[in-house]
């Protein structure tokens, strides 16, 4: 008999025993390919993670890193895909709800929902069509998010000046995220065109794309005095320029994070503490409340779909949808009631 291109042999007293002996090789080895066919969570798990860390932004990465490291802590990494099921599944959903909350467990859902999706496309073998994440979503009270007052913003950039006071100037003219001011170069800023380019990661399967968006004056005079006076000769716009033992090995280079950054300055300021993102939908609730449209503001705010901008958005128009309102009450129908009898009387 021949196995994996070897010649096996074995002398046999009948030949009743030689076939039950090459049957029993058969089934073994039909045995063996079915376990190399068979994918476990933790490959599945390193192989979406491969994927996702030369896919997406840091940021992302590290979440979805974070997910699947909690999943495997309670489920047995070593279970083979086919044997994981809803009822597993859903013991975790349900866990997350109770130790964390609902929103984080549908955050866990949404991740895991699309690592198993990816495996039933790109793997080899490729996971079970049937994505044993989906089930139904756990119940969540969402807070809103904190806007903070426009006097607010300005009260704390009154508390700055040089690098923070340009970089704040920013975050509130071009309503741009943390990351994409962090990144951005000086060759990315067209002194000429009075244009600045902004690159994100915020975009389906995490291309990197830029859009062009106009300076005000203000903005490219701030811009263009601190390209004069920064006292390092460097590609980046903002760079860490703290000298503490901390900061030492960061100095020159691009910012990462400035934690604790914001919230020092409200706290100087005396007002509510607020981040960065903050002042993006600041920026986005300004422009609302001058009359700009909709589809202007997701021009700025530069997103791809004008859904997205309506959610950010949503909490604004108070005023219009008290005057709506005004359609429903008692007062409007007396009104109507006596507009028809006196029509009525007209009439007669």
């Amino acid at each position: 008999m021949r196995k994996k291109g070897e010649r096996k042999e074995r002398t046999f007293k009948t030949k009743k025993e030689a076939q039950a002996w090459e049957s029993m090789m058969r089934q073994s080895e039909t045995e063996w390919k079915e376990k190399i066919d068979t994918i476990c969570l933790i490959e599945w798990t390193t192989k979406y993670l491969d994927y996702s860390y030369e896919t997406y932004a840091e940021k992302t990465y590290k979440e979805k890193q974070a997910v699947f490291k909690r999943f495997l802590k309670e489920v047995d990494p070593y279970m083979p895909v086919d044997e994981l099921s809803m009822a597993v599944t859903q013991s975790y959903f349900i866990k997350q709800k109770k130790d964390r909350s609902g929103h984080a467990s549908n955050k866990d859902r949404k991740n895991l929902l699309a690592g198993w999706n990816w495996g039933k496309l790109y793997m080899n073998p490729k996971l079970p069509k049937a994505n044993p994440f989906e089930t139904p979503k756990m119940p969540e009270v969402r807070t809103p998010r904190y806007i903070p007052p426009e006097e607010d913003f300005w009260k704390v950039f009154g508390m700055v000046e040089g690098q923070d006071r340009v970089m704040l100037l920013m975050f509130c003219h071009l309503a741009c995220r943390r990351g994409e001011a962090f990144k951005l170069k000086w060759e990315d800023v067209d002194f000429k065109k009075e244009l600045i380019r902004l690159w994100t990661q915020k975009r389906e399967n995490g291309n990197r794309e830029y859009e062009w968006l106009p300076m005000t004056e203000e903005l490219q005079d701030e811009l263009s005095w601190w390209r004069k006076e920064c006292p390092v000769k460097t590609d980046y716009v903002f760079v860490c320029l703290e000298q503490t033992s901390f900061c030492t090995e960061y100095y020159g280079g691009p910012f990462k994070h400035r934690q604790h950054f914001m919230r020092k300055l409200c706290e100087k300021a005396g007002v509510k503490p607020f981040g960065f993102h903050a002042i993006r939908h600041l920026s986005a609730s300004i422009l609302y409340d001058a009359g700009c449209s909709v589809s202007v503001i997701q021009t700025i705010l530069r997103h791809k779909s004008p859904n997205t901008t309506a959610r950010y958005l949503k909490s604004l128009g108070h005023e219009n949808t008290r005057e709506a309102l005004k359609y429903l009450s008692k007062d409007r129908r007396s009104r109507k009631k006596r507009q028809d009898y006196g029509m009525m009387i007209f009439d007669t």
